[in-house]
This record gives structure tokens, C-alpha cells and sequence, in this order.
């Protein structure tokens, strides 16, 4: 991920020197340009310089990709006249000081916005936030839990296994994968979600504890992971308002929940 980000000219803008440490763990995990514009508030002879509105206006172009690290509206105040066309505008991903929300503000598809919220969701917690159509209409959510060291193609013949056992759904159904933190770097499970174009939402491990397991219990993974299990709460946890529509299936060492949630926004397929 991160020679991908550097590639791109990733730049990480904390709006106020209070969100310098969050910038600074984000910079860490992907690299980039951290900017500290309140460095900049005067000449050597003491004299005003740019506001940093101006200032953010003189880096948009320098990089494809902004983190900024503040308050939604100081981001579209920034951005007012900067976008120009989708196809060429920078993405922005806005990250609240608290890192509770990870926005997908602009470019989210052709600029990577989308994924990119969910990146910084992974590293800091967050909930990654997308509001474009594409993903809207997408109601499905897997919830994947597997073995250490599970092929990506063990994953993908699980995956097609649990579809399968639903009536009309397909894998370009899927809006995302959910999975418990300590499998956020699985080669297997993040090359699957590679391949597929398919966001990986990380579940911290206290959330799923704190869940409500809905099937039976692993006692295998209580012992290993210390939770009653992996891919249902997980994906409840991604889904709150969506309904599992698949208990845990388990098949060589992967095991996969589906939740829905366009059935409680009622756009689910008759």
C-alpha cells in the first residue's frame, strides 16, 4: 500500500497543530508529504503570510491524494473552486481530530478515495464513510475469518460456496469484506480483496467480543483468537442496520457470513 500511496503523492494536511500526532501516525503507515501549516503563519520580519486556505490551494495539484485531518466543513471551504473534473480533481478523505469518521469527500472512484477512506479507517479506527451510488446499491457485506496462511484462492472458493447458497446473490453484489483485526494483514485474505476490488473493513478485536454471537460458537477460535468467532459479528459489526442473511460457513479453513442491508433500506432484489 504504501509504494502505491507514494506513487500517487499522497498529502496529509492536520488542519490544527493538536492533529499533528494523528498526521504523524497516518504518515508512518502510508507514507507521503505531511504538511504543518500553522508553521507558516509569518515572515522572518514578522509580516502575514498566506492563510491556509491559500496555502492548501497552492499544494491541491502537487499531490493525487489528500488526508486532511480536521472538520468536514474546513474541508469543503479549502476545496471551494480547486475541483474541476472527476477525472483529473486529486481525492479527498476527510478524518475527523477524534479519528471516528474517515469521509470519502471527492474523487472517491476515479482517485481512490473510497479505498483510501478505508486505509485510513484500518490504521486509525475509524469509520470509513462513502456516499457514492456505486456502493449504495451494492447490499451485500461478507464477514471472512480464516486460518493463518489461507490461499487466496481457499478464500475464493468459500466465498463462492456461501453465494452460491443464496438465492439470485453474486459476488458483484458485495460492497466490502469485514474481518477481526489481527487478520487485517493476511496475504490470502488481502490478495482475494485485491483481486475483486473489494474494500477490507478491519473489526477491532474488543468490538467483536462485545457482539452478540448469532451461531454456534468456535471453541477453537475462542482458544486462538479469544472471541466466540470471526465472520458473523464482523460483518453485523460493518452492517448495523442489515440482516444475516447466511449463518457462518466454514470450508477449508475460511469460513463466511453474508449480511444484507439493502433489505432494511429496501432496495433489496426481489
Amino acid at each position: 500500500m504504501n509504494a502505491t500511496l507514494a506513487e500517487a503523492g499522497l498529502g496529509i494536511w492536520p488542519v490544527r497543530a493538536e492533529a499533528e500526532l494523528l498526521a504523524v501516525r497516518l504518515q508512518a503507515a502510508l507514507g507521503g508529504t505531511l504538511y504543518r501549516p500553522w508553521l507558516n503563519t509569518q515572515t522572518a520580519d514578522g509580516e502575514a503570510v498566506l492563510t491556509q486556505r491559500q496555502q492548501f490551494a497552492l499544494a491541491y495539484r502537487r499531490h493525487r491524494q489528500w488526508i486532511l485531518v480536521g472538520a468536514t466543513g474546513i474541508a469543503v471551504r479549502f476545496l471551494d473552486g480547486q475541483p474541476q473534473d472527476k477525472h483529473s480533481d486529486p481525492a479527498v478523505v476527510v478524518l475527523d481530530e477524534a479519528a471516528r469518521f474517515a469521509v470519502s469527500l471527492l474523487a472517491g472512484h476515479e482517485g481512490g478515495a473510497n479505498r483510501l477512506a478505508y486505509r485510513v479507517a484500518q490504521i486509525t479506527g475509524a469509520q470509513p464513510v462513502v456516499t457514492t451510488a456505486t456502493e449504495a446499491t451494492k447490499p451485500l457485506v461478507l464477514g471472512i475469518g480464516c486460518r493463518k496462511h489461507a490461499t487466496a484462492e481457499q478464500i475464493s472458493a468459500a466465498v463462492a460456496h456461501a453465494l452460491a447458497l443464496l438465492e439470485g446473490a453474486a459476488l458483484a453484489q458485495v460492497r466490502e469484506v469485514a474481518t477481526i483485526d489481527i487478520k487485517a494483514e493476511e496475504p490470502g485474505l488481502l490478495a482475494f480483496c485485491a483481486t475483486h476490488d473489494l474494500p477490507l473493513r478491519v473489526i477491532a478485536t474488543e468490538q467483536i467480543a462485545h457482539r452478540a454471537w448469532v451461531g454456534k460458537a468456535s471453541e477453537w477460535v475462542k482458544q486462538n483468537v479469544g472471541v466466540d468467532g470471526v465472520c458473523e459479528p464482523a460483518a453485523l459489526i460493518a452492517s448495523p442496520r442489515g440482516r444475516l442473511v447466511l449463518g457462518k460457513m466454514a470450508l477449508d479453513g475460511v469460513t463466511v457470513a453474508v449480511v444484507d442491508d439493502g433489505l432494511a433500506a429496501g432496495t433489496a432484489q426481489s
